[in-house]
């Protein structure tokens, strides 16, 4: 069919415009859509959950320096939270001038050409992969170090967390976002709240937690160099993954969509440098120091609350969010699946739609490929966290350089100010992309350096094929008038029933000319049968010739099909098509009784020949006689 393989044209926003209006009309399917505080729920938990693991990356890099080195905590963060400040502001903008959605993908399509396009898809594809694998994992983590006795089993207990996830969001966007509503106020609110009595603190409350744990603290030194810093930027810059994906999911939302994606940007970067900001402050606060076998966030809640239930609290918040943070994938991949998809970089599969506004495909296919992760890691956070956040730092880079074109090009008022803004993001972003490449390169980084140009070339490959079938379809063409061929009908038989002459029926329905066929086989059992059923044939007489077939081996499929090429040969203006009657069972596993000749043959000539292929169903019904 045409409409399958052509092109979609997908109509964005226009470029300069940065407000929506508040009057667009309400779609049919809105109510599985997402508001805006659903959309905080259903498309922010992998940014949330970083402040898990953010700062301690900040903190375990500077602690290489002692105590000295600690004390750069604050400056350190006080960075990465400009940094997303920039990229809230610039999400803000691409969400408003491509409210279809893509985020760096739409941006590097219309301002930095097509190739730059598929790096930026290809890099998102695998950041949000890695992020199902790694927020599952580290959930699951949090876990397993509360009851070690589920160490062994905690694979199993990483793929029943996905199939959860994946369950959730196959029933629907706003189904997720109120599933994960609770978990996600929980975890900010008990995080806000640790936040605040700590810095009414004068010193922990207790440190329980840490004590008879190794430290973590270099001894020392007395010097922090630029490298050090720099290490510990792109580490923290971890805490950043997630942003995009507002951005990527503008569709998801109910109208006006671009508004709402916009307030929901916005709320995501506030709740997060808050949360960023205030742990920094309290690790200066406590003089925290790393240990080995605690996390950093442990001990905060440690000395803020005490070793007591509201302890409790932050860890299980903090576990379950963890595991639930996969969900932010879920509600953004499809979306860009999607997309690609009508540019004809994906099958158009990724482009369908179920009832409740879910890109069922993209999500199984992210589940699956997510399981596959799951099984080859073990389960270990660590084996996957060396992948992580590159992929992401690319996309924001080619973002924010496409962005700066944006501004040069349109030049509204105060260009050169949000210019230079995108400018120094895509600035830090692309040494926050070097530097992570380099220094985790050897710890698995290079998979991502290979992967990403193989995703680009699978992009380019499938845009070959459309293009070519395209071509051949004459699409954008005007075709040529239709006109009536002659009709030839093909029936497969093997014996009279009622099923036979219904067939026989539908086909003189469809064709000018009608012919049944039937294979015989050169055994002496085959030949009987054949003679019995011409004999009946002759008594019956239908109307229609039977046409025995006899072939050298005992096969079905070929046989038919290659009578049905002959026919195409010696009536080469005639349409030809082969209609094959079968059974519908009343119940499902009756199924597994039929000879399943009908698929056989189908599958013969479809790959074979260009005939037309119609399959006759004969209903079965419980109550028939």
């Amino acid at each position: 069919m045409a409409t399958d393989v052509g092109t979609t044209t997908t109509t964005a926003q226009g470029p300069g415009r940065e407000e929506p209006p508040d009057t667009e009309a309400r779609g049919p399917g809105d109510r599985h859509k997402l508001t805006a505080v659903q959309g905080l729920a259903a498309l922010s938990l992998d940014a949330m959950a970083s402040v898990a693991y953010g700062p301690e990356s900040i903190v375990l890099v500077l602690a290489a320096a002692g105590a000295y080195g600690m004390g750069f905590t604050l400056p350190v963060t006080l960075a990465i939270a400009l940094l997303l400040a920039v990229l809230v502001a610039s999400y803000r903008q691409v969400i408003a001038a491509f409210p279809d959605g893509g985020g760096s993908y739409a941006v590097a399509k219309r301002h930095l050409g097509r190739r730059t396009s598929l790096v930026a898809a290809a890099s998102l594809i695998l950041d949000y992969v890695l992020n199902v694998a790694v927020s599952v994992t580290a959930g699951v983590a949090a876990l397993t170090s509360a009851f070690p006795g589920l160490h062994g089993e905690r694979v199993w207990i990483c793929l029943a967390v996905l199939a959860l996830v994946t369950a959730v969001n196959l029933r629907g966007v706003v189904d997720s976002a109120k599933a994960f509503l609770v978990p996600t106020a929980l975890f900010v609110g008990s995080i806000l709240a640790m936040i605040v009595v700590g810095l009414f603190r004068d010193g922990p409350v207790s440190t329980a937690s840490a004590t008879g744990h190794a430290s973590a603290l270099g001894e020392g030194a007395s010097t922090v160099g630029a490298l050090l810093l720099l290490k510990a930027f792109a580490a923290g810059c971890s805490a950043l993954t997630g942003v995009e994906a507002v951005a990527n999911a503008v569709p998801s939302f109910r109208s006006p969509a671009a508004r709402r994606a916009q307030r929901t940007e916005v709320a995501l970067g506030a709740l997060l440098g808050v949360m960023l900001i205030g742990l920094s402050i309290l690790i200066g606060r406590f003089h925290l120091q790393p240990v080995e076998g605690v996390t950093v966030l442990a001990q905060l809640a440690d000395a803020s609350f005490g070793h007591n239930a509201a302890f409790y609290v932050v860890q299980f918040a903090t576990m379950v969010l963890l595991a639930l943070a996969a969900n932010t994938s879920f509600g953004g991949l499809p979306v860009l699946m999607s997309l690609l998809a009508r540019d004809n970089h994906l099958p158009h599969f990724f482009a369908l739609k179920a009832d409740r506004q879910v890109h069922r495909h993209g999500v199984v296919w992210l589940a699956l490929v997510s399981a596959v992760l799951l099984a080859f890691s073990g389960g270990d956070t660590n084996t996957l966290v060396p992948l992580f956040a590159i992929g992401v730092f690319v996309g924001f880079t080619i973002c924010q350089v496409g962005m700066v074109l944006h501004w040069n090009g349109e030049r509204p008022k105060g260009w050169r100010a949000k210019a230079a803004l995108n400018g120094l993001g895509a600035l830090l972003t692309g040494v926050s992309a070097v530097v992570v490449t380099a220094t985790k390169f050897a710890e698995g980084a290079w998979l991502i350096v290979l992967a990403l140009p193989l995703i680009v070339l699978g992009f380019e490959k499938v845009h070959r094929a459309y293009a070519e079938i395209g071509e051949r379809l004459e699409l954008g063409r005007v075709p040529q008038p239709p006109h009536r061929s002659r009709s030839l009908v093909v029936v497969p038989v093997s014996g009279l029933s009622k099923l036979t002459c219904q067939a026989l029926t539908a086909a003189r329905s469809l064709g000018d000319d009608v012919l049944a066929v039937t294979v015989t086989h050169p055994t002496p059992e085959d030949r009987r049968t054949a003679e019995a059923l011409r004999r009946d044939w002759e008594l019956w007489n239908p109307g229609v010739e039977l046409v025995e077939v006899a072939p050298d081996t005992r096969s079905l499929g070929r046989p038919v099909s290659a009578y049905v090429r002959k026919l195409a040969r010696t009536h080469p203006d005639a349409q030809v098509t082969v209609l094959i009657p079968e059974t519908e069972p009343a119940h499902l596993w009756q199924r597994m009784l039929q000879n399943q000749r009908g698929s056989v043959v189908a599958h013969a000539v479809r790959r074979d020949t260009d005939a037309v292929i119609c399959r006759l169903r004969f209903r079965i019904t419980a109550d028939a006689r």
